[in-house]
């Protein structure tokens, strides 16, 4: 009789092993973390708490200090807006609270669920140990974080026109 096993052997994997799996394979997904090894996944995601929002929640909201977490959409969808104004969609793979990671100030935008909404949410300070161990993501967070930058300078260049 032959007999196959699955990736555990024989032993059958635990509802925490198969969650952990689960978190490994959404982070593997975020572009922020796509150059990190297995090993690296598996730290991250023992960092990662998940959270639940049902729809019309407010995740974080704009010029407050709304926590201290980068969060990472597992499932669902959210409305990004800034000054009021809906600005983005995000889904799945997608990420907000960069700049939590780096500074403590106050959130440059309201997040709010559209959908159910699930998230993994990974604090500053575990971040920021995991980062100082893994210099390869502070240089895609910076990279990140610059591009973030260079999107709302022309941001605002197009509203300053609309005015004028």
């Amino acid at each position: 009789m032959n007999v196959t096993r699955g990736r555990y052997g024989s032993r059958k994997p635990s509802q925490d092993m198969i969650a952990a799996m689960s978190v490994v394979d959404e982070l593997g997904e975020v572009r922020l973390f796509s150059g990190l090894n297995q090993r690296q996944l598996r730290q991250l995601a023992r960092l990662a708490k998940e959270r639940q929002f049902r729809p019309g929640v407010t995740v974080v909201e704009e010029g407050t200090m709304s926590g201290v977490g980068f969060f990472i959409v597992a499932e669902g969808e959210a409305s990004v807006s800034v000054d009021g104004e809906e600005v983005a969609r995000i889904g799945p793979g997608d990420h907000f609270g960069e700049l939590a990671l780096i500074s403590e100030a106050a959130r440059t935008a309201t997040v709010t669920a559209v959908t159910r909404l699930r998230c993994h949410v990974i604090a500053f300070w575990d971040f920021r140990r995991f980062a100082r161990e893994n210099p390869d993501v502070s240089w895609k967070l910076l990279q990140h974080l610059a591009d973030l930058l260079a999107g709302e300078r022309e941001r605002r260049a197009r509203a300053a026109l609309a005015l004028g």
